[in-house]
């Protein structure tokens, strides 16, 4: 087997996830190159190595002000080197500022128009498997790897074939078995993030590797300790990275400089109190509302053209259907007809079962089985049969029958 198809790009986010995933690549057999991606959102502090010097290869600033854990801090950059360091691989950071840019933009923009955005999802879409295939085709490599919970099968490992007994394909031909390949949940309920990879374009999928999502977090939180990984009991990512405050709607703010204040309303138009800006606000939201209306109540909707936010009771956050755009399908799913599946609506939702029907223009009608609630728009609908990623679309519009 030639170079290439050994040789795979791991990002490296100096958590235990993709660095006991660097662990499991060299098991198999991989050529592992390390990428940890910087994006451009600093903080107060400057980057040391974490021994007080300071490091000379990433120009990133450290810590978050409210210390919550992310994901692309200069800690995290120091941590990544240090796996790499000690598995003997090369390590590299990348300056992605300007993508990370576009997914600002994005954020920001969605909030304006009363949508719940979530750049997770674009940062794999567009820079976890976009620009680091990029950098992997400059570098010889064919595979991008990543320490997702999710799982790749029809995988094929590079100790089950050798030089003599496999030709060298090209990206290309590799790339027309997709159909082979399909992307599944991960085996840990608890942390499965297939979600998250469903708008990967089905082309990549032969050149994806996903070496934690056949265990559980206990696993591989054995094995770095076993392997005498220092991260073994390093806190999960839980904030978005470049909301290095913890603060979404003061972020966007500041960003924007756009007043998008106005009325909290009731589903009957009965003014009920005043919000600072709709980027505070996202559909099925009870916390933090301001206003107290002797029963809990629900962010029920989110008008960006009057900068209203409409609250109820519970009951009427319930939704039986949703239309999405800007699909993407890692399988042939048929067009104009009604299929089962299960569908998912939020990150941190259970799937909820469903007929979908596909229509030509990158669209597709969800039907729920039953009300589901806190569906909203801009977020993900990732569309599953049992634990096969079957496709996803930006949820646009919800409705109740």
């Amino acid at each position: 087997m030639t170079n290439s198809t050994r040789r795979v790009v791991l990002a490296m986010s100096g958590g235990v996830d993709s660095s006991v995933a660097a662990h499991l690549l060299l098991q198999q057999g991989y050529e592992v190159v390390g990428v940890f991606m910087r994006h451009g959102e600093q903080s107060s502090q400057a980057c040391e190595l974490g021994d007080g010097r300071p490091n000379p290869l990433l120009p990133i600033l450290e810590g978050r002000l409210d210390h919550k854990q992310g994901c692309c801090s200069a800690s995290d950059a120091a941590d990544a080197r240090r796996v790499a360091d000690k598995m003997s691989i090369p390590f590299y950071a990348l300056d992605l500022e300007s993508d990370f840019r576009r997914i600002v933009d994005y954020f920001v923009d969605e909030y304006h128009h009363g949508r719940t955005p979530n750049p997770c999802v674009q940062c794999n879409n567009w820079i976890k498997f976009g620009r680091l295939f990029e950098y992997a085709d400059a570098v010889g490599a064919h595979f991008v790897a990543t320490g997702h919970y999710a799982r790749m099968l029809n995988q094929p490992s590079p100790l089950q074939s050798s030089s003599s007994d496999m030709a060298p394909q090209s990206k290309e031909a590799h790339c027309e078995n997709a159909i082979n390949y399909e992307l599944h949940r991960g085996l840990d309920d608890d942390k499965d993030q297939a979600y998250v990879l469903t708008g990967i374009a089905r082309s990549l999928l032969p050149r994806m590797l996903l070496p934690v999502g056949g265990y559980h977090k206990s696993e591989i939180r054995k094995i770095a300790t076993e392997i005498g990984l220092k991260v073994a009991d390093k806190k999960d990512s839980q904030e978005i990275c470049f909301v290095t405050t913890g603060q979404h709607a003061q972020f966007v703010r500041q960003k924007s400089h756009t007043d998008t204040s106005g009325e909290i309303v009731t589903s009957d138009g009965c003014v009920v109190g005043h919000h600072p800006g709709i980027e505070g606000f996202t559909i099925g939201q009870r916390k933090g509302i301001g206003v107290a209306m002797g029963s809990p109540y629900f962010v029920t909707s989110i008008d960006p053209i009057a900068n209203r936010v409409v609250i109820g009771p519970h009951e009427e956050l319930g939704r039986t259907w949703l239309e999405a755009d800007e699909d993407n399908w890692l399988t042939d799913f048929p067009l104009d007809s009604p299929c089962p599946a299960e569908v998912q609506i939020r990150y941190n939702s259970s799937p909820e079962p469903a007929t979908v029907t596909r229509w030509g223009d990158r669209r597709f009608r969800v039907d729920f089985s039953s009300p589901v609630f806190g569906v909203s728009p801009g977020q993900l609908a990732a569309v599953f049969s049992g634990t096969r990623a079957l496709g996803c679309g930006w949820i646009r519009t919800t409705g109740r029958q």
